[in-house]
């Protein structure tokens, strides 16, 4: 299971690789679970990218729906 920030660094990574800080502790744990990849650009330098794993694991989690109980919990 990822973490807050983790998830929040695969979307980073989905939205703006050029901002994503690569000293972020968060990257070795998407590396290891094959989430995101490191590749080189044209300069010679490292930019984090989806793997078709990470984009797979993003596309399920926007289909995801509220369940009743936090329909409930955000109408209060």
């Amino acid at each position: 299971m990822l973490s807050a920030h983790e998830f929040a660094t695969l979307l980073l990574i989905r939205n703006a690789p050029e901002l994503t800080d690569l000293d972020r502790g968060e990257l070795q744990t998407l590396l290891e679970q094959q989430l995101i990849a490191l590749e080189q650009t044209v300069n010679g330098i490292a930019m984090p990218a989806l793997t078709p794993v990470g984009l797979s694991l993003l596309r399920a989690m926007a289909s995801l729906r509220p369940t009743d109980g936090a329909q409930l919990a955000d109408a209060r």
